[in-house]
């Protein structure tokens, strides 16, 4: 009897999640670039998606996609750079990130890149290649506490100095060393975001990847590092997500 009760409570829970996940109403909801949605009414500048299904299995919200072939890499390594990551010249992962996103053997054009060909919206599609452009240092111009809008100050600094182009056709990585924490959310909420802003007049496509070194728990997926340099080696895993994620929805309107 007891069996018998357990699985009917079992089914009706299914029932009762299926039910949830098929007649929830989404519509409204827009991504942040930070892995959960909000109500687009609380995002300014946002409008509600336009819901085209494809066929695939992929619902096509309206959004642009980022095309570029390549699509162009900035880095801007935020902090102190002359110890760990980047440093030592005698790991193989110290330039693990630069070659990560080179333009010779990197990841564009890779297989795991050309996978976002898939993505398109109605002047085309993402080409799959990327390549690193240029790269720029930023010594704790905001301190070791960044907000949201410091990121983006952070990024519009390097833009408006002349350090690093405006570019459209890009995305622009904020690298941060251990010693720095972003107060939104990094390695309790998050290990790293995109989103996109107005600066210098041009809509840039911008990233936060901190240093997992800082929290390995949170934002260290294994416990031995396959370059020998655990911050190296997650960052590419995180800057990799968040590179197909910017290619597919550079505007957080898809």
């Amino acid at each position: 009897m007891r069996k018998v009760f357990l699985t009917v409570l079992l089914m009706f829970a299914c029932f009762a999640f299926l039910n949830a996940q098929t007649t929830r109403d989404s519509s409204h909801v827009v991504p942040t670039g930070k892995g959960w949605g909000v109500d687009a009414s609380t995002m300014p500048g946002r409008t509600l998606p336009r819901v085209v299904t494809q066929g695939n299995g992929i619902s096509y919200h309206g959004g642009s996609v980022l095309k570029g072939n390549p699509v162009h890499v900035y880095f801007i390594w935020y902090g102190n750079w002359t110890n760990g990551t980047r440093a030592s010249d005698s790991q193989v992962s110290v330039s693990l990130l630069d070659a990560l996103f080179g333009s010779s053997g990197g990841i564009g054009g890779s297989g795991y890149e050309k996978i976002n060909t898939t993505y398109g919206d109605n002047s085309g599609n993402v080409s799959g290649n990327v390549s690193l452009t240029q790269s720029t240092t930023d010594n704790y111009s905001h301190g070791t506490r960044l907000s949201d809008s410091a990121v983006k100050a952070v990024v519009s600094s390097a833009i408006t100095s002349g350090r690093l182009p405006t570019d459209t056709n890009a995305l622009y990585f904020v690298l941060t060393s251990s010693d720095v924490r972003e107060s939104s959310g990094f390695c309790s909420q998050y290990c790293g975001w995109h989103t996109n802003g107005s600066i210098n007049g041009a809509d840039i496509k911008y990233s936060f990847v901190g240093n997992p070194d800082r929290c390995p728990s949170a934002c260290e997926m294994g416990t031995v590092s396959p370059n020998g340099d655990s911050g190296a080696d997650d960052m590419a895993s995180i800057m990799a997500h968040e590179m197909q994620e910017t290619l597919s929805d550079p505007d957080l309107n898809a």
